[in-house]
């Protein structure tokens, strides 16, 4: 019986302290990907209109607020904070110099999978 009561202790601890560090871990790859919109010269069109990184990632941490009990992942942040419009339903997109447009979405999960292989 004792045995089974330490079990139980020693499991909890160790699903606590991995859940602690899978959020640590998720909080950094959010800040990173704030970081990188923060500082890209690129421009990030929002319903139509450019705006510079500085100008995305207020926007981008005002709906990263607003969605914070949602989001569980750092997929989740990108859904729900930098993928598109709640409001018209229009996609961001991210325009660099001699290159299309691309989809933030698909523009931040690959600076994700970068990001993910630099820290193995």
């Amino acid at each position: 019986m004792r045995s089974a009561k330490v079990f139980a202790a020693l499991f909890t601890t160790l699903f606590f302290s991995m859940a602690n560090h899978a959020q640590a871990a998720t909080e950094d790859e959010i800040n990173h990907l704030l970081n990188v919109v923060k500082t890209t010269s690129c421009q990030y069109e929002r319903n139509g209109t450019m705006h510079n990184g500085s100008e995305a990632v207020k926007h981008i941490s005002k709906k990263y607020r607003y969605f914070k009990d949602d989001i569980e992942s750092t997929e989740d942040f990108i859904k729900y904070s930098a993928t598109k419009s709640k409001m018209s339903g229009k996609h961001y997109k991210i325009h660099c110099s001699n290159q299309a447009p691309v989809k933030s979405q698909d523009w931040l999960l690959k600076e994700l999978a970068v990001y993910r292989a630099s820290q193995q």
